[in-house]
């Protein structure tokens, strides 16, 4: 995963790619760079680590491209800092994605005389280019992409050529339209400042981009016609308002994401013999709760698959079967592909999507929005939310209960906002755990995918080792982890599985491990058998997902903040992962 920038104008480039990078950073950050042309002259910045640390450095130029990178051939460098320039200095390259038969293709070039400086992928493309190049940059580009095999999104710049060409095959690219200026990045976020007009570019198209013109064409070189879209947000919500920060301020946004997602619509057909979904990570166990619900409420069966794993086990897939996409980017490449496949077999397929017009939103049948707004911080947490409700949503759309479903909804957001106000109490919680280097979390049936999805984020923001299982599995290998240095977080709301998880605490107290609990506020039982309690609001017993995510989150947080964790930007993370 990486993040690509480019700008083409007036004004001096250097500031306005650094910026750029800054907005695209959650997609990774190994090390940064970026290229500007200075009197035919391709000067270049590049440095470890993050993208603030270009600006000790100014490069002179109005044409530059920019790149931040998370490491995926090649470890982190200078050398292996994007952008790569060719033998002769003539053309810079920066890529996203990966190129699967670069080794061949190195080989090759090696035989030709080609020296190359880097360990990744990507340096491949510049040569080729370069090899390529007889007067037109736009063929050069036509020409090198017919020999790569994989996904990417590149841009290449010439040292006396005013344009920038790119091209997209399976990586996000998005054109944004100014007066006498024209940007390209990998991300939206990073052109809200200067336009809320863009271009996505899509899947085997190349785009040429002076300061007054963009044109698109395929792969064969068959000029292309495009839509300019408006961007409906700006980068102020994108701030964190006060809040130290972005997690904590997308936390204390849910009870208006939950509000917002309410309003969802669905077109779908009903009639499905089966439902599967497939989705990474947080949505993944969105997709685990999504699963009981449409069980539950419309009695459809559900399978929730893992994207990365779906392609690989030759899935059995009929036509009548309904192909559910969770993605907060909308550019995960695994669910992506697993989508592919689905309409491959002739399966319908829809997206539950937070970024408007992203790639799976494109390429599904149907999609619904999930309405949670830009999400900054890496690990996931309105967005989550957000996909809870629009499953909840779509479980009572399929039994035909829609009415019934949005007055149950409604009834949570003051439910929500005082869930939030145990942050304090949570806070006072983590400073008794935060050194611990072991966490163990259960949950029996809506709070076992609750339960994965806390430990995924204590894991992700605190880099504690923490592991969730079915409650009931403790007995069969798990409580052998039991001790007083691994401490449990038990999922134990009131529901019609309390008296079995409060057993499954009782056998975890008996063997001197500390828990603490989460259970529902005037629950006294709990209290002999738990060292903390966190109290969540009462309600009604399918809508509790909607509450413990909440203390979960903010659990996670205040551990990760007392333990001075990069929380915005975990270490080893993307924000969106755009690579298989």
């Amino acid at each position: 995963m990486c993040g690509i920038i480019g700008y083409i104008g007036d004004k001096e480039a250097n500031d306005i790619l650094i910026k750029g990078l800054e907005q695209l950073e959650y997609r990774g950050y190994d090390s940064a760079g970026i290229a500007i042309i200075d009197n035919n002259q391709i000067r270049i910045n590049k440095v470890l680590g993050r993208v603030q640390n270009l600006k000790q450095r100014k490069l002179i130029g109005n044409i530059g491209i920019g790149h931040t990178r998370w490491a995926t051939h090649g470890k982190p460098s200078d050398r292996n800092a994007h952008p790569f320039l060719d033998q002769r200095n003539n053309f810079v390259v920066v890529h996203n994605g990966i190129i699967e038969n670069y080794l061949e293709l190195k080989e090759k070039l090696r035989k030709e005389g080609i020296t190359f400086t880097s360990d990744t992928d990507s340096e491949v493309i510049v040569h080729l280019i370069s090899q390529n190049y007889h007067g037109n940059l736009k063929e050069a580009v036509l020409k090198t992409v017919k020999e790569l095999i994989g996904s990417y999104a590149f841009c290449v710049i010439k040292n006396d050529w005013q344009e920038l060409v790119a091209a997209r095959n399976g990586s996000p690219l998005v054109v944004g339209l100014g007066k006498d200026e024209n940007f390209l990045a990998s991300d939206v976020s990073a052109l809200v400042e200067h336009t809320r007009d863009v271009i996505y570019v899509n899947d085997f198209e190349i785009v040429k981009i002076k300061k007054d013109q963009v044109k698109i064409y395929d792969f064969e070189g068959n000029k292309k016609d495009y839509n300019i879209r408006t961007i409906d947000w700006d980068l102020e919500q994108a701030q964190k308002d006060g809040y130290k920060h972005f997690m904590l301020k997308e936390i204390f946004e849910q009870p208006k994401v939950v509000e917002e997602s309410i309003k969802i619509k669905f077109g779908l057909k009903k009639e499905y013999s089966r439902i599967i979904i497939v989705a990474c990570g947080t949505a993944s166990y969105a997709g685990l709760v999504g699963k009981y619900l449409i069980e539950r409420i419309a009695r459809i069966p559900v399978i929730n698959e893992t994207a990365s794993e779906f392609r690989y086990k030759d899935p059995i897939i009929n036509k009548n079967d309904l192909i559910i996409a969770i993605s907060q980017s909308g550019e995960t490449a695994d669910t992506l592909a697993a989508i592919k496949l689905a309409k491959e077999k002739g399966a319908k397929t829809f997206g539950l999507i937070n970024v408007i017009d992203s790639t799976i939103a494109r390429e599904v049948d149907d999609v619904v929005y999930t309405r949670a707004g830009p999400e900054i911080g890496v690990a996931s947490t309105k967005a989550f939310i957000s996909q809870l409700v629009t499953l909840y949503k779509l479980a009572f759309y399929l039994a035909n209960k829609d009415t019934e479903s949005d007055d149950q909804l409604k009834r949570l957001k003051p439910i929500i906002i005082e869930a939030l106000s145990l942050n304090e109490s949570i806070k006072k919680i983590a400073e008794q755990y935060y050194t611990h280097s072991n966490f163990l979390y259960i949950g029996r049936n809506l709070s076992f995918p609750l339960a994965l999805e806390g430990a995924l984020k204590l894991k992700e923001i605190s880099y504690i080792h923490a592991e969730a299982y079915p409650a009931g599995e403790l007995k069969h290998g798990p409580i052998a982890l039991v001790s007083e240095e691994t401490p449990t977080v038990a999922i134990c709301p009131q529901d019609q599985v309390y008296d079995k998880t409060r057993n499954n605490i009782e056998e975890i107290k008996a063997r001197l491990g500390k828990v603490i609990s989460i259970a529902t506020i005037g629950d006294e039982r709990i209290k002999e058998i738990s060292d903390n309690i966190i109290y969540i609001p009462k309600v009604e017993e399918i809508f509790y997902p909607l509450v413990i995510t909440i203390p979960l989150q903010l659990l996670a947080y205040h551990i990760a903040d007392l333990r001075e964790c990069d929380i915005d930007k975990p270490r080893n993370l993307a924000k969106s992962v755009t690579v298989e």
